[in-house]
């Protein structure tokens, strides 16, 4: 849910919000493979996969993220969630400066910290 805000396409939206049912129900049969690969095909063929213009770029790297949760490849999806927020900041950093994932960076280790040692940790609406 970190990058629903830079999602663009409602049908990629909507995988979301099915994806966070599915979890919330425990229900995760076999809807989650064709629900990953229908995600997938919306993130390759978004408008923005074409160039680097920051928010285009960054609609495509949440989408992107969402395909690789739904996946079950959470690094990935770490991976694009970091594109996303340092494209959605205005996006040239993220080609050119590593310095700009930091606080992505900061935050995910954080969470994951939280998630492996069990303790509940809120996930920011940031």
């Amino acid at each position: 849910m970190r990058v629903k805000h830079l999602l663009e396409d409602s049908e990629a939206l909507a995988c979301l919000e099915a994806f966070a049912a599915l979890v919330q129900s425990q229900d995760l049969g076999s809807d989650l493979a064709a629900l990953a690969e229908r995600v997938d095909g919306l993130a390759n063929r978004h408008d923005g996969s074409r160039s680097l213009d920051g928010v285009g770029h960054a609609a495509v790297s949440a989408t992107c993220t969402c395909a690789k949760a739904i996946a079950g490849k959470a690094r990935q999806a770490a991976e694009y969630a970091a594109y996303a927020a340092v494209y959605g900041q205005g996006g040239y950093g993220a080609t050119s400066d590593p310095s700009a994932y930091e606080l992505e960076h900061e935050w995910q280790a954080t969470r994951l910290e939280g998630l492996l040692s069990g303790k509940h940790v809120a996930p920011s609406a940031a």
